[in-house]
């Protein structure tokens, strides 16, 4: 596995510079020789989870993804940039303007294989996070933390469990993405060798047992500093894992979605009154609904990817850019007819830009087909902005309250006990009362069917990393239960095969790796 050789065997470079994307741990980057020095000291291993949480965020150590934690052509794509083109470029909530030049065309028209650029990227991006993570628990055994303090072991211990929670995360998006895949945890060697293949099931069961041992490990609900974990994102990860249990290992778990979706929901958050500022420069006051963000700062964090991407990109034609907090717009994202059909006129989440923009798109890469749609601002709640080139202050909802209000609604319909159609129906009406006028939008319990759950997720969670993973789920991915403008490459759409379920295992590891074994029909 050659890609992932590399990784082990320069892991201690990786570390050297470690530098935050979190605002409370506020660490500027140092540079360290070896393990050794760095973890020797509580502030040592502060500064690793740094790079931890970091590793979500910006694609190397320096300005605009300067001094890059990776080599090759995927450098300065960062996690949360290629996990939003896998998760979205393919469905109908965007087309992309430059899809030929960024090697995203098998992206966009769901026709990508082994080789692709991207599908490699995202791969190579989550074994990096796990890599850093098992490194960080390596060091955090209760032999290496014997000579602190019982207060510092205390402090680093809660650090190990959070650095399990985001190896969790990036096995979970792993799991959904790849299928079975290669599988490291901290109990392996660190000089190279062939990592053994998981099926996707027993993934499913490691990543469940992890979470679970967690649990209380981690600050309480709403108890942790913000940007960092607390057991309520054990919880919500936990009920998007059961949510998609039939897709992942063939057995429903509504029921546990549901139990766990309540752990969350009665942990005492709320729905923020206002829905666009969940997406601007201030969004770091909504700790009431967002559960756990991926970070950004124009000073700290300073990538072309994350948020910077997701501000800039979907600003096209006459919109202005000062109206969104920067200095320019990429002209790349836009929106297609199918998932403009799905709002209705007064539901404010359907902010379309209209002006000099056609509905359809007869032609991709002309940036002015297709509704504008701009979700992510880097203004402050005054109307103010600070940015530098563009780069943005606005933070990533990785979690939030409403998609759990979603999920348990869903596991509801779907038959899952221990909670009520009513329930449901009071927490479906609390998400849209916030932006329609009044009530107007409320609806009754004979609308609350999951083709309406479906559409309420994406006009709720649009552009939130969610769309690919619902569709599958509902089996309207591939295949031809729903076709959308440009799906599969033609422009009415049409079926694509059940292959693209799943991304496939790069040809890299498949080449190197004898362990591994390809995704069907690659």
């Amino acid at each position: 596995m050659k890609k992932l050789k590399i990784f082990y065997l320069s892991l201690f470079a990786a570390l050297l510079s470690v530098v935050s994307c979190t605002k409370d741990l506020d660490q500027y980057p140092t540079v360290e020789t070896t393990a050794e020095q760095v973890y020797t000291s509580i502030d040592g291993y502060r500064s690793v989870l740094a790079k931890l949480y970091a590793s979500f965020a910006v694609a190397g150590n320096g300005r605009g993804d300067e001094d890059p934690d990776m080599a090759g052509a995927t450098a300065s794509w960062g996690y949360l940039r290629v996990y939003f083109n896998m998760q979205e470029v393919p469905t109908d909530e965007v087309i992309y303007t430059w899809a030929g030049g960024e090697n995203m065309v098998g992206l966009q028209f769901m026709n990508w294989g082994a080789s692709d650029t991207w599908v490699n990227a995202m791969y190579y991006r989550i074994y990096y996070s796990i890599a850093l993570c098992n490194e960080f628990l390596r060091n955090a055994t209760e032999e290496r933390l014997a000579a602190f303090t019982a207060s510092e072991q205390t402090e680093i211990q809660t650090f190990a469990a959070e650095a399990r929670f985001l190896r969790a995360l990036a096995y979970s998006h792993a799991m959904d993405l790849f299928g079975n895949v290669p599988f490291v945890t901290e109990n392996d060697a660190v000089e190279a060798f062939f990592p053994p293949r998981i099926v996707r099931s027993d993934l499913f069961d490691y990543i469940e047992q992890e979470l679970i041992a967690i649990e209380e490990l981690l600050p309480a609900a709403r108890q942790n500093v913000y940007g960092r974990v607390s057991r309520a994102a054990a919880w919500a990860l936990l009920a998007k894992n059961y949510l998609n249990a039939q897709v992942y290992t063939g057995t429903e778990r509504y029921t546990d979605c549901i139990n766990y979706s309540k752990k969350v929901i009665d942990a005492g958050y709320s729905l923020h009154n206002d829905y666009k500022q969940l997406f601007n420069a201030d969004n770091d006051q909504r700790s009431n609904e967002i559960i756990f963000p991926i970070e950004a700062q124009v000073e700290q964090t300073t990538t072309w990817g994350a948020t910077t991407y997701l501000v800039n990109g979907p600003i096209v034609g006459s919109m202005q850019a000062g109206n969104y907090g920067v200095l320019s717009g990429w002209n790349s994202i836009r929106t297609l007819r199918e998932f403009v059909a799905t709002f209705d006129p007064s539901d404010s989440r359907g902010d379309f830009w209209t002006d000099g923009q056609s509905l359809d798109v007869n032609d991709p890469s002309v940036s002015s087909q297709g509704y504008g749609l701009v979700k992510f601002t880097n203004l402050y709640d005054d109307g103010t902005f600070n940015t530098d080139e563009g780069l943005v202050n606005t933070d990533f909802p990785m979690i939030r309250l409403a998609d759990i209000y979603l999920m348990y609604a869903e596991a509801v319909v779907r038959g899952g006990t221990g909670g009520s159609l009513q329930d449901a129906l009071t927490l479906v009406n609390q998400i849209r009362n916030r932006v329609f006028d009044g009530n107007s939008g409320e609806i009754s319990t004979d609308q609350l069917t999951l083709d309406f759950i479906l559409q309420e997720r994406g006009r709720e969670l649009f552009w939130e990393c969610t769309r690919r993973t619902d569709l599958i789920r509902f089996g309207r991915f591939t295949g031809s239960n729903y076709l959308w403008q440009w799906k599969g490459g033609t422009l009415d759409g049409q079926s694509v095969d059940t292959r693209f379920n799943l991304y496939p295992i790069p040809t890299t590891d498949m080449a190197s790796n004898p362990n591994l074994i390809q995704n069907e029909g690659y």
